[in-house]
């Protein structure tokens, strides 16, 4: 006998179960026009898309250009004042490599970091950098004259106030010895360079060569002393021609008139010999300065 399949429990089944899958999707569709077309009715300010971090993805845009401009601004900058630095620092060099007198830069150990060629001039050295200060000036020593420091101190003692930040020190006059000899008279003045906040950043030190000027100095000095002792001289021989004259004048014996002659002749012999020996040094003198 054959079973009706109206009846099999497999087949209901297996009907009930596809009846329930298309109204399902039947329903899925629906729900999906419905929610489609509810999207496209709303204002598009009012549900813009969402970024990551909350805001609408137009505002998230602009702030990322905005952040694109400002480091194409910054970059812009920091290019400029890169090329003003070195503007700078090429004229700094040009204005350091013309000055007569010698410039150098220490730093806050005391060593050589920068050096213009009249210091390397002045110093004998072809390149002071990296020096210290005590081996700079080892074969230096202070003058008399010196002013901010006295004598015995040595050059290390009397700058040390100006490598301590402290103060700057003017008026050391030194005597200094290159390395090949030759003897100098150097005006040293240090000054320390101080950041914004008030940190010691280093010291300069200018070197002028004072030699030519204590050289003038000296042979005028010199001179000096020659023309007194010269007008001593003169003084003393035109007492003594005055003198003898005048006994002449007076004479009536002729060989002691013929002996006073012969003294005030000799002794205007001597005045003239005197005479041209010192202008024949103020001519040599004239001619070696």
């Amino acid at each position: 006998m054959l079973m009706n399949p109206a009846l099999n429990p497999v087949m209901l089944r297996m009907g009930l179960l596809l009846f329930v899958s298309v109204a399902a999707f039947g329903l899925g569709l629906f729900s999906i026009r419905r929610l489609r077309k509810s999207l496209m009715s709303e204002p598009e300010f009012d549900h813009a898309p969402l970024a990551a971090e909350g805001l609408p993805v137009h505002a998230y845009h602009a702030v990322i250009q905005q952040l694109k401009q400002q480091k194409h601004e910054l970059a812009a900058q920091q290019l400029s004042d890169r090329r003003k630095a070195r503007a700078s620092d090429n004229l700094s060099s040009t204005i350091l490599s013309n000055l007569s007198c010698g410039v150098l830069f220490f730093n806050t150990s005391g060593l050589v970091r920068q050096a213009n060629p009249a210091s390397r001039k002045l110093l004998g050295f072809a390149s002071p950098v990296g020096l210290h200060i005590s081996d700079l000036f080892r074969t230096a020593t202070l003058r008399p004259e010196t002013t901010a420091a006295s004598v015995q101190a040595t050059i290390e003692q009397a700058l040390a106030p100006a490598f301590a930040g402290k103060a700057a020190v003017r008026g050391l006059v030194v005597n200094y010895f290159t390395r090949d000899g030759a003897s100098e008279i150097l005006d040293v003045t240090a000054s320390p360079v101080l950041a914004e906040d008030a940190s010691l950043m280093g010291t300069t030190l200018v070197l002028t060569d004072k030699t030519d000027i204590e050289r003038i100095r000296h042979d005028q000095k010199k001179h000096q002393e020659i023309s007194s002792e010269l007008a001593l001289g003169l003084r003393h021989s035109l007492t003594t021609i005055a003198g003898t004259a005048q006994q002449l004048a007076s004479s009536r014996d002729p060989d002691l008139a013929r002996q006073l002659a012969d003294d005030i002749s000799h002794e205007a012999a001597q005045l003239d010999q005197t005479i041209g020996s010192f202008l024949g040094g103020t001519r040599t003198a004239s001619t070696s300065s």
